[in-house]
């Protein structure tokens, strides 16, 4: 692998018909942000070639709508992804490392933002880059890492949907 993509869900509806957080949907906002995204993230050179995303319904909505500017992309959603915590991300990305050129993970907070964090201070990210990633990863945004020969990620970029054009 020598590109990782972690993206959060976009927004979502507040609750599910079902009453269960897993089966919320996303708000308009949401449909258009991560439709925005994915646009943006390919603008950029960016398709990944494998994707994890989370069974929850807003994750895979987040993806489908991403996924429209990327094309053909092999997608595998693993049930531990969904509100999965850093350490669980961050053992699927191991574990098809070798599997990708460019890996994108649509998942959950706290985890998505913790392991974004995580990669920041194994690669002495500056200060700065710091404070600008500790601020929150907020729906819809993505973190862009390369990732050298020796599985070190250091970020490339962070995109929020309210810094993109529409």
């Amino acid at each position: 692998m020598q590109r990782l993509i972690l993206m959060r869900h976009a927004e979502a509806e507040r609750a599910a018909g079902s009453g269960r957080d897993r089966d919320r949907a996303l708000s308009a906002r949401g449909r258009e942000d991560a439709a925005a995204m994915g646009r943006a993230l390919a603008a950029r050179g960016l398709k990944p070639d494998l994707a994890l995303v989370s069974p929850s319904k807003r994750t895979t909505q987040t993806w489908e709508l991403a996924h429209d500017a990327f094309g053909d992309v092999e997608v595998h959603d693993h049930d531990p992804l969904y509100n999965g915590p850093a350490d669980i991300l961050r053992r699927y990305i191991e574990d098809a490392e070798d599997a990708a050129g460019c890996l994108m993970v649509v998942a959950h907070n706290p985890g998505v933002h913790v392991l974004a964090v995580e990669y920041l201070i194994e690669s002495a990210a500056s200060p700065a880059i710091l404070d600008r990633m500790t601020g929150g990863f907020p729906p819809g945004a993505a973190a862009v890492f390369g990732v050298d020969p020796a599985g070190r990620c250091t970020l490339e970029g962070f995109l929020q949907p309210r810094d993109l054009t529409a």
